[in-house]
């Protein structure tokens, strides 16, 4: 029996996903989680063979639970749901830990299968991403400068290249002023760029926002 627990803040996805699940004979749904606390108070009482986890979570991002949950149980796998294309997070999200990364337009027909095979110990990629990460280990030294980012400064790069201000960056973040400020001036040095519209010419060449 596969143990699973779902955590998604979107009521609909979550009980779409928990009653797709709770419907197969050889997994039963532990619990379902709205946020990363939520999340972290199931973990103490349940111990799932696979987790479903939104990278969007309201409270925490997504790939730093991804990251905590690894430390702690390197034996559970992690199923990464996501609104984002694969070209956004998958890479990030495999190198924290993760199992696999199924897009959420795509869940509903793909979850269960995607549950079993991370259960088997394996890894529920696209094709093409599997080509992508192949490639990348065979020629690191190709590698963008934006997966030097940390996951927080990623994401504020995302934000500088969608055009939110540093303001609009604190509250999206949960961060202070001083804060995002910092992030910004250590992933500028790690892509060695000097301006904001060097960073969005960047982020919209490399296609990483819609």
């Amino acid at each position: 029996m596969i143990r699973v627990v779902i955590a998604d803040d979107h009521e609909l996805i979550r009980n779409g996903f928990a009653g797709l699940v709770s419907g197969e004979p050889d997994m039963q749904l532990l619990g379902a989680a709205r946020t990363a606390q939520e999340l972290n108070d199931l973990l103490r009482h349940e111990t799932p063979d696979v987790i479903v986890l939104d990278i969007g979570l309201p409270d925490r991002n997504g790939l730093d639970v991804l990251r905590d949950i690894h430390a702690s149980n390197t034996t559970v796998r992690i199923l990464i749901l996501s609104m984002h294309p694969e070209e956004r997070y998958a890479q990030r999200a495999i190198a924290a830990g993760a199992s696999g990364y199924l897009t959420k337009d795509a869940a509903s027909d793909e979850l269960v299968n995607a549950i079993r095979r991370v259960y088997g110990r394996g890894y529920y990629v696209s094709e093409a991403l599997a080509d992508e990460l192949m490639s990348d280990l065979g020629n690191r030294d190709a590698l963008l400068p934006h997966t030097t980012l940390s996951n927080r400064e990623y994401e504020l790069l995302l934000l500088i290249g969608e055009g939110r201000t540093m303001r609009e960056a604190v509250e999206r973040l949960h961060l202070s002023i001083n804060t995002v400020n910092s992030y910004r001036r250590r992933l500028m040095q790690k892509m060695q760029m000097r301006s904001t519209s060097e960073l969005i010419r960047y982020v919209l060449d490399n296609h990483l926002i819609e």
